[in-house]
């Protein structure tokens, strides 16, 4: 199945895509649902809430008074702490129970509200933000849940920012238009991005490169980033690095982030082929090893993954720490980092190889390695003269 975070700040019209998401047939978890279950009446959660925070915080008729428990909380970061070690880890083992109970083949989308502020983004292989500037969310607070405005901006202030947000998802979703124009936004999603990635998922099927240029992007850093922190997340918290071109600052290259991680044996990568899987990276077993440099001599071993996103192309290299593979990597990006000449060089290498391939990806990356081995005496020479030594940068 496909886990899909989703996420946004009070106000932002979260609801509403989840909403739309179930009518085109999503399994939904919603968070603020299931953690309202876990402290309703005759649970152990509600009687450990009122032996930390006292009676005062239920209504008459025994239910949790969620207005007098938050007036006690909002503004205590050390109250608000106790409250969440009661009550997030049931609403994590109640909602591992409702994925479980969900087909092998569904869509689940886990409503979180404060999935960024929890750190949770990394444990989904896609997440949603839907966002809402601050001035209409503060006017739908106050015209539609009746909350003062002061009220309404002090909730607002107490979450992530736009920022934090920014930074972890994969799919923006602006909800600052008319209602038809959100619900058209999220059939494209579903239709275009969430079905496919589904059915990839199931089936262990990648995303296809293609070997067309585009010019230098400056958020590939941060997608990088973002799809670094899942990968270390899958692994165990491996270490993550961004190699390939699009690690390189204003060189065009082909639109796909390619990570490196570094593992101490091969066979410990083993371990976590599953994990990384069920994170959107399908293991491509036709793939063990890199050409070496120079050729002739014995492959350079590895094993690759690459993502069953059809909205983002990711390939992961997992390569032994200290190969010859895993140093190549990264002294490549660094070296065209640094020498201007190298990296025109490799763009014109780049050039010739995308005309001779003809669209065939394969026959793209062959073109390709006579210039890395070619290249590879003048990238040391650069590293003994310059002081390098791999960095994970």
């Amino acid at each position: 199945m496909l886990r899909v975070g989703l996420t946004g700040g009070i106000g932002s019209g979260k609801s509403t895509v989840a909403r739309r998401l179930v009518e085109r047939g999503a399994v939904l978890v919603d968070s603020d649902v299931v953690a309202r279950e876990v402290v309703e009446p005759g649970t152990d959660g509600l009687a450990e809430v009122v032996a930390a925070f006292g009676r005062t915080v239920l209504t008459p008729g025994g239910e949790l008074d969620r207005a007098a428990l938050a007036s006690v909380v909002f503004g205590d970061p050390a109250a608000r702490d106790r409250l969440n070690a009661i009550v997030h880890p049931r609403v994590r083992r109640r909602s591992d129970e409702l994925i479980a109970a969900a087909a092998p083949d569904a869509v689940v989308v886990q409503d979180i509200p404060l999935l960024v502020e929890g750190g949770m983004a990394a444990l989904f292989p896609l997440v949603v933000v839907v966002h809402t500037d601050t001035e209409e969310r503060v006017r739908r607070l106050v015209g539609q849940r009746g909350m003062p405005e002061a009220d309404a901006r002090a909730r607002i202030a107490a979450q992530a920012d736009d920022a934090a947000r920014r930074a972890v998802a994969d799919v923006w979703l602006d909800n600052s238009g008319a209602p038809t124009d959100l619900q058209a936004t999220v059939d494209a999603l579903w239709d275009a991005r969430l079905v496919p990635f589904e059915e990839n998922l199931r089936r262990g099927r990648t995303v296809p490169a293609v070997p067309a240029l585009v010019d230098p992007d400056p958020h590939w850093s941060a997608v990088a980033a973002r799809l670094g922190a899942r990968v270390s997340a899958a692994a165990g918290g491996r270490g993550v690095t961004h190699i390939g071109s699009t690690a390189v600052p204003g060189l065009p290259a082909e639109d796909v982030i390619d990570l490196q991680l570094g593992v101490e044996s091969l066979t410990e990568a083993d371990g976590f082929r599953d994990a990384l899987a069920a994170a959107g990276l399908p293991a491509r077993t036709d793939i063990d090893a890199d050409a070496p440099k120079p050729a002739g001599t014995a492959p350079w071993p590895k094993r690759f993954h690459a993502g069953a996103d059809p909205g983002q192309r990711v390939h992961l290299h997992v390569r032994e720490i200290g190969s010859p593979g895993w140093r190549f990597a990264l002294l490549l990006r660094d070296w065209l980092r640094a020498v201007p000449a190298a990296r025109e060089d490799y763009l014109a290498c780049k050039l010739r190889a995308r005309a001779a391939a003809g669209g065939d990806p394969e026959r793209y990356a062959a073109a390709k390695e006579p210039w890395f081995a070619a290249a590879l005496p003048s990238a040391d020479r650069w590293a003994v003269s310059s002081g390098w030594s791999p960095s994970l940068g």
